[in-house]
């Protein structure tokens, strides 16, 4: 069976790396979801190492050669794209672990949706782009370093596992691969407004290089606050921590039109 383009299909022809990321979930054991098993090349693994394994699959053919190939999992294949599925209901509203050689065009949108429900995500293993994944982690004074840092690791610490080449994939991607894994803090970062929080991130990085001050006049009823040299810094400059202090400096100054509702 051909790799569909329109799916972003790069099956992946080493067994010894499907071993190697499947079993890099910190805890194998319990519940684990999988995105875009494809041929089932890790999937296969995970059945040996979780209680309860469910794969979110797009691709209809991918569903029914899965069906064919693993009939004890043919009932937990959840015939969906991801982006859209209701995660509180793959587990009845129970936590699972998240794992998967995720489609490089839609890998960030993947991220997002788990910040959204990290409350049900303790933990995830991903395969992406070699620069996504150095950038989930990437820390601060880095190129890198951007929203999905601030926004990841406001809740997750995040940590490079390896480099996969183009070899590794039927058909070969024009990019290498890179596995990370994030595992969610006991506590978060952000304590309230988290809604505010991602707002600041964003409109700060919209300007990276922009001293802060200059790309936040916008947004607050009193500019005399942005005479602290605290704002002459650019948004690369600042770690999660820093943010948080950003939110709560501006928290009663942003202007009620721009401010979110949480």
């Amino acid at each position: 069976m051909k790799a569909k383009k329109s799916y972003g299909q790069h099956f992946l022809n080493r067994e010894d790396l499907a071993e190697k990321i499947s079993t890099s979930i910190s805890t194998p054991e319990g519940r684990l979801l999988e995105i875009g098993p494809g041929k089932g090349v890790l999937t296969k693994y995970l059945l040996s190492l979780y209680s309860d394994v469910k794969c979110v699959e797009a691709d209809g053919d991918m569903v029914e050669y899965l069906s064919r190939h693993y009939p004890s999992l043919s009932a937990n294949v959840i015939y969906e794209d991801f982006l859209k599925l209701r995660l509180e209901d793959v587990f009845e509203g129970k936590s699972f672990a998240l794992i998967g050689n995720f489609p490089y065009n839609i890998s960030s949108q993947i991220v997002f949706k788990m910040l959204q429900y990290k409350q049900l995500i303790p933990e995830m293993v991903g395969m992406f782009q070699k620069e996504v994944a150095q950038r989930i982690i990437s820390k601060p004074g880095s190129k890198e370093y951007g929203i999905i840092s601030v926004l990841v690791q406001a809740d997750y610490d995040g940590e490079y596992l390896f480099s996969i080449g183009p070899s590794a994939f039927t058909p070969p991607p024009k990019v290498n691969s890179g596995v990370i894994r994030l595992t969610r803090r006991s506590n978060s970062q952000v304590d309230s407004e988290y809604r505010l929080f991602k707002m600041l991130v964003k409109t700060t990085f919209q300007q990276r290089r922009k001293m802060l001050r200059n790309t936040l006049r916008p947004l607050v009823d009193d500019l005399s606050i942005l005479a602290d040299p605290f704002f002459d810094q650019r948004p690369e400059q600042l770690s999660v921590k820093d943010f948080v202090e950003l939110k709560n400096r501006l928290s009663v100054h942003i202007l009620p039109s721009v401010k979110p509702k949480e």
